[in-house]
């Protein structure tokens, strides 16, 4: 007859732990798929590091204390529980995107599918920036980043617990160890939390303590000697700091940081209450959940890009739809998978176990690497498709060597009419300039550098004044030279992207911390009334210096369409949708009405031409990326050929015939800029 369990007696079964894992699933799952308002749900993933730190922790201590531990045996009962399932999933959207994704996406799947296997995908993600920004949903492996924090967490612990306890062989030693670890990893947390968001986020020295914790929660021992009364409390302040921040945190708050002491710290609560037979804990929906809830993770974020993919993200018919797939996949993976290779993976000889768990591994990620170098297999894809890429890509010839290192280039015939500087949307508008020109004996002058500002008196935070080897440092030392020896007469067009130094990078979702780059002493973390004023005085100076001395035009910025253009359109044309690729003009103003008062300023200031590319790239409701299927830009803001040939009839007012070119600009003093009418 069973005995009955003992208060200190560790149970065959948790059911606390097997709950938290319900709950932490639970949520990471709503939030992903935006139900339940839980916008704090991220936090499960903090949960699950705590619950993973307390399980191998205990494991290992327990394996020294009775001197039965071994490193390779640990790492290789790791391997069978995370991979098989891991395996099987990379396989799956391996499939999935041969049939769905354009080459570029599923050359980027690969490399994560390749990154996951081998459990370094935290630090490909980092280099591809942030977890709550607009591309995350393109990313079907995102999630595998916990995966990779835990298994670098797992390779590091035993070594480093075995080295103590050789040194020290007691468990106060192994308390005092993790007790600094965890400091350590707190500490380095915090900090760069303020300074380095993302790297907080995705490496193992900043998420390390919340597994630590977890191992300092088992070596501190459960509370099972306290009366029932307070165990029940002890676990209802956990269970409540865990649901609270699931539903207060959202992911506009500093992650990890102190606040992602709520969902931890409730971990280690109920955990220290050790209650197995709370019925929040023990009831059939909890427990499937929680038995399952590892395949229920590795599937439901493939789901959540897929629902992306096709924009069904905001219909909640297929949203509902695709959480039941989550959890009827999870069930499939626990049952067929997960249970099934933990068994036989255990009954064999241990060598051909390793043998064929390790050949699966390397099967499926030969497969991902072939498909990262094959560019995403390429041939798969319709000819319509293929031929619409090639195009897109097309730039202004000789960029490489036009761009940068202050190199100035002719454009066209000797006979130069036109003189162009700016950075590289200079370069992206100079086949509109060449186009334009009445002659073939006639050329363009361009003198451009990336992200480099031709204003005079203020300096750039990516290429700092002091670097005298800075391409654009030299672009602007060279350019009061380089345009004294050009005839005077000649037209100078500047463009630039112009909003990107006064306000930063224009980001899809705000995701990212934006900077202004460019400042006159100090650089600003963000626009301020007073650096905005700082831009405009130094940009019209220097504007206003350069027409003293011939016809100087101002070019309005070019859309920013915040998405890579040829690649929005590829997907679309994949899924059999031909609607182009635009941005309202709304949103056009709100990201340029500043420039256009700076520029407006100086055209009523000094007489400096404006040019405008609207009405050639916009109608009265919106700007394009594409036109009838052709992409009219590189990626997000770069026209290639195609779209700088559209303004080839803007470029003809400042060198076409004498009557156009009279026409200095297609605006004037008195017209509205676009702050209250876009409309040229």
């Amino acid at each position: 007859m069973k005995q009955p369990e003992s208060p200190t007696a560790p149970p065959l079964f948790r059911n606390d732990i097997n709950g938290l894992r319900a709950l932490a699933v639970s949520a990471v799952v709503l939030f992903h798929f935006g139900i339940g308002g839980l916008q704090g749900g991220f936090s499960g993933v903090d949960v699950f590091f705590v619950l993973s730190g307390f399980l191998m922790s205990s494991i290992i201590v327990e394996g020294l204390q009775q001197g039965r531990f071994s490193i390779l045996s640990f790492y290789w009962a790791r391997a069978r529980r995370i991979w098989p399932a891991l395996i099987v999933v990379c396989a799956g959207v391996l499939v999935a995107g041969w049939i769905l994704l354009i080459p570029e996406d599923y050359e980027k799947l690969g490399r994560h599918a390749r990154q996951s296997l081998f459990f370094l995908s935290n630090k490909t993600y980092l280099k591809e920036s942030g977890y709550f920004d607009a591309s995350v949903h393109s990313k079907w492996l995102l999630h595998t980043w916990s995966l990779s924090v835990e298994w670098q967490f797992y390779l590091l612990l035993p070594l480093l617990l075995t080295a103590v306890w050789k040194l020290k062989p007691n468990r106060r030693a192994l308390l005092a160890a993790h007790g600094l670890l965890f400091a350590a990893s707190f500490v380095t947390c915090l900090l760069m939390a303020r300074t380095q968001s993302n790297e907080a986020f995705y490496l193992l020295q900043s998420r390390a303590w919340e597994l630590l914790l977890g191992g300092l929660c088992y070596l501190m021992g459960s509370s099972t000697t306290l009366p029932e009364m307070a165990r029940r409390a002890l676990e209802a302040g956990g269970l409540l700091l865990i649901v609270g921040a699931a539903f207060l945190l959202d992911s506009s708050m500093i992650w990890p940081g102190y606040l992602t002491l709520l969902p931890t710290l409730g971990t280690v609560l109920v955990l220290q209450a050790r209650r197995n037979d709370a019925y929040w804990s023990t009831n059939t929906v909890i427990r499937w959940l929680g038995e399952r809830s590892y395949s229920i993770y590795l599937w439901h974020w493939p789901l959540v890009a897929l629902l992306h993919h096709f924009g069904d993200q905001g219909r909640m018919a297929w949203t509902g739809a695709a959480v039941a797939l989550s959890l009827a996949l999870g069930e499939l993976s626990y049952r067929f998978v997960e249970q099934p290779a933990r068994r036989r993976l255990q009954r064999w000889k241990r060598r051909w176990a390793v043998v064929s768990l390790l050949a699966l591994v390397v099967l499926v990620g030969t497969a991902a690497n072939l498909v990262v170098r094959s560019e995403g297999v390429p041939q798969r894809m319709p000819r319509d498709i293929l031929t619409m890429l090639e195009k897109a890509q097309m730039e202004t010839s000789r960029k490489k060597e036009c761009l940068g290192a202050a190199a100035a280039c002719v454009y066209g015939g000797p006979d130069i009419r036109l003189l162009l500087i700016g950075d590289s949307h200079a370069t992206a508008a100079v086949s509109g300039a060449v186009k334009a020109l009445p002659s073939r004996e006639q050329g363009v002058f361009i003198l451009a550098g990336p992200a480099c500002l031709t204003v005079t008196g203020l300096q750039n935070r990516e290429h700092p004044a002091t670097d005298k080897d800075d391409g654009c440092v030299k672009l602007q030392a060279q350019l009061p030279g380089t345009l004294a020896g050009l005839d005077a007469k000649l037209p100078l067009v500047i463009i630039n992207r112009a909003s990107v130094y006064p306000l930063g990078y224009n980001h899809a979702d705000n995701s990212e911390e934006v900077h202004p780059l460019s400042y006159k002493t100090e650089p600003h973390k963000t626009a301020t009334p007073e650096s905005l004023q700082e831009f405009s005085d130094a940009y019209v100076e220097s504007v206003c210096n350069l027409a003293r001395t011939r016809p100087v035009y101002l070019m309005r910025p070019v859309p920013e369409l915040l998405v890579t253009v040829p690649t929005i359109l590829a997907r679309r044309m994949l899924r059999g949708d031909h609607s182009d690729v635009t941005l309202t003009r709304e949103a056009y103003r709100k990201r340029h009405a500043f420039i256009w008062q700076v520029q407006d300023r100086a055209h009523e200031q000094c007489g400096v031409g404006i040019l405008d590319p609207l009405p050639y790239l916009c109608d009265e409701r919106q700007c394009y990326g594409s036109r009838d299927g052709k992409a009219l830009y590189t990626d997000d803001n770069h026209l290639n050929r195609d779209g700088s040939a559209l303004l080839a009839p803007m470029f003809a007012k400042v060198v076409g015939p004498a009557e156009q070119a009279a026409q200095t600009t297609e605006r004037h003093p008195g017209e509205e800029a676009p702050h209250a009418r876009l409309r040229p």
